[in-house]
């Protein structure tokens, strides 16, 4: 529990501030395309009915929460709840890509898995020596 503690006291590097800013810019673009052009969350030629609009205003919603606790978050410096938003964040990622996998999407599963990996191992960083995977970490 100290590990915890201590790596929680340290400022968190450049580099990790980078990812998790442009993690929280991919969300927010993921947001406006929703809100303002859902068209792009189609196929080519499917229409845009009443319940496509209702569904893109909830990804929308879900994007822009995840969005701004990051900013939220990387802005004040809690280093642990933002570790939690980031492993939140990969989790997203790979069930898009596993959804990508169910409906034959197959061209963007790599680049969504490979987005969810990247977060979960900023989240790891984050959290310092402590593992994602262990119970102890999520305890306070």
């Amino acid at each position: 529990m100290n590990e915890l503690r201590a790596s929680s006291d340290r400022p968190i590097p450049w580099w990790l501030r980078v990812v998790v800013f442009l993690f929280a810019l991919l969300f927010a673009s993921g947001a406006a395309i929703a809100l303002l052009h859902p068209a792009m969350l189609v196929s080519p030629g499917d229409s845009i009915t009443g319940a496509v609009r209702i569904f893109a205003g909830y990804l929308a919603a879900r994007n822009l929460a995840v969005a701004t606790m990051l900013l939220v978050l990387l802005g004040t410096g809690s280093r642990r709840l933002l570790a939690a938003i980031m492993a939140l964040a990969g989790l997203v990622q790979l069930f898009d890509g596993v959804i990508d996998c169910f409906e034959g999407r197959w061209v963007i599963v790599p680049g969504v898995a490979v987005l969810g990996l990247i977060c979960l191992f900023t989240a790891s960083r984050l959290f310092g020596e402590a593992r994602l995977w262990h119970a102890r970490t999520w305890q306070d």
